[in-house]
């Protein structure tokens, strides 16, 4: 490919999709440059909601993956940073989503909802003495109101903060912890969330406990048999982050020894069904026209900011980098974060005669991104001559996008 070609490109990108994803969301992709659908072959991208993607499946021309969605467990992301693939998602866009069906779990729990509704189902309707009975057996149902109850909130994030926000104006007193809390997030937390020191100290000081953290090493099964057993009496347990936070076992001895009252969560399983005092919605989170708009709307986005520009936003893998740019001729560049990578890579540049006019490079963690502007057309051979660099994951030239 001449780097003519390559600034004014004669192909559109290809945007591979699994499951439905709102067309709010896909309307983001232009007409005419952009080839979206689900039986595309070779794709610049994928998008997708909860679609079990195994690394085998993702084809060697992927440049990108985006999760309309907060979690990213579906997807293989340690292998794609080793093959240098950007996972892109979209935190926040279904904060609020979640965060009512919470509010709408602590009602139901504070208030008996569940085993009520089962009762009053259990009446025969033809009975005569239907209204005594509903009277008389309301009296087991009696609850409790949660102005001045203490909600334990772990995670503290976008959906966590809603939900305090929310229970504070509600009158509940909340205690939070969150040891990888952002600036951002401990920004827009209410003043008056008393910080707690430990998952331990939340779970014995709180009436009702949420969490709101993604599922990685650290968090897999954080709610443990240890942990329970330190869990105040008679105490709820919300879940609605994701089931393997949670070690459904022990959750199961505790509600049957009394130590939990409800385990209420959006994950249903085998174990916990017809379990009493565990209530189990069908994956209702997120299940709002909005949320998955606002989901799909965001990582249609980023991923096009990506593929046109080799912006990074919202990526669960990669540094945020972003450039304005000062020239049209734009190369992208994932490599593993080890020592005198730019310098190889300026050497090269120089070698093919290109002058760098802005170059900006972040890292993360194993994985650094660059992404550099040079004053001349790019040939082949200089991606070629990167791409062999030690370490260098993957490289490609950022053309201007045609107008449509």
């Amino acid at each position: 490919m001449s780097a003519e070609c390559d600034v004014v490109p004669m192909e559109p990108f290809r945007i591979l999709t699994f499951n439905r994803i709102s067309s709010s969301g896909l309307a983001r992709f232009p007409v005419g440059r952009y080839l979206v659908g689900p039986e595309l072959s070779a794709p610049d991208a994928i998008l997708l909601r909860s679609h079990q993607l195994r690394a085998g499946a993702v084809a060697a021309s992927v440049r990108a993956i985006g999760r309309a969605g907060a979690g990213t467990d579906n997807i293989a992301v340690a292998e794609m940073s080793r093959r240098g693939i950007p996972v892109f998602n979209a935190p926040g866009a279904n904060a609020n989503a979640v965060k009512e069906i919470v509010l709408a779990a602590l009602l139901v729990a504070a208030r008996n909802v569940i085993p009520a509704l089962a009762y009053v189902a259990s009446l025969p309707v033809g009975a005569a003495d239907y209204e005594r009975r509903v009277e008389d057996g309301k009296k087991q149902f009696a609850g409790l109101e949660l102005a001045g109850r203490t909600l334990g909130v772990i995670g503290l994030g976008a959906v966590g903060g809603l939900v305090a926000d929310a229970a504070i104006k509600l009158g509940m007193n909340v205690l939070g912890f969150d040891p990888e809390i952002t600036v951002d997030g401990a920004w827009r937390l209410p003043a008056s969330v008393r910080k707690a020191n430990s998952v331990e100290e939340v779970l014995r000081l709180s009436d009702l406990v949420t969490l709101h953290l993604p599922l990685i090493d650290s968090t897999r099964n954080l709610i443990s048999e240890g942990r329970l057993e330190q869990i105040r009496q008679g105490a709820v347990l919300l879940n609605f982050a994701r089931d393997a936070i949670v070690d459904e076992r022990a959750v199961l001895e505790a509600l049957r020894g009394g130590r939990l009252k409800y385990y209420i969560c959006d994950f249903p399983s085998p174990a916990l069904a017809g379990e009493p005092g565990a209530v189990a919605l069908p994956h209702l989170g997120a299940s709002t026209e909005e949320a998955e708009e606002n989901c799909a709307v965001m990582v249609a986005d980023r991923i096009r900011e990506f593929l046109e520009h080799g912006t990074i936003r919202h990526s669960v893998n990669f540094p945020e980098v972003e450039v304005t740019r000062g020239s049209p001729y734009r190369i992208a560049i994932a490599n593993a974060n080890v020592p005198n990578m730019l310098g190889q890579i300026s050497t090269t540049l120089a070698h093919f005669g290109l002058n760098i006019h802005d170059m900006e490079n972040k890292s993360r963690g194993g994985i650094a991104y660059t992404l550099v502007d040079v004053d001349s057309p790019i040939a082949e051979e200089v991606v070629k001559s990167i791409s062999a660099i030690e370490g260098v994951l993957s490289v490609r030239m950022v053309a201007v996008p045609s107008e449509v």
